[in-house]
């Protein structure tokens, strides 16, 4: 059990990486003409569901029939 809970710990990355708006409150660097501080957080959006997929895949309990 004690394994399982470390892949808990990739789900601190997306709550560490939007906690600070200081760090991504800015323009650039624009990307195709949208402020950092707006692609960065859609980033964020479309890569959390990615780390709670990883997050479901390496704590599922295998069935090994």
């Amino acid at each position: 059990m004690k394994g399982k809970r470390r892949w808990y710990l990739v789900l601190i990355l997306p709550f560490v990486g939007t906690l600070f708006p200081a760090f991504y409150n800015r323009a650039e660097p624009a990307l195709f003409g949208v402020p950092f501080f707006y692609w960065y957080q859609c980033l964020w959006v479309l890569l959390t569901p990615v780390m709670m997929g990883i997050v479901v895949l390496g704590t599922r309990e295998r069935d090994d029939v």
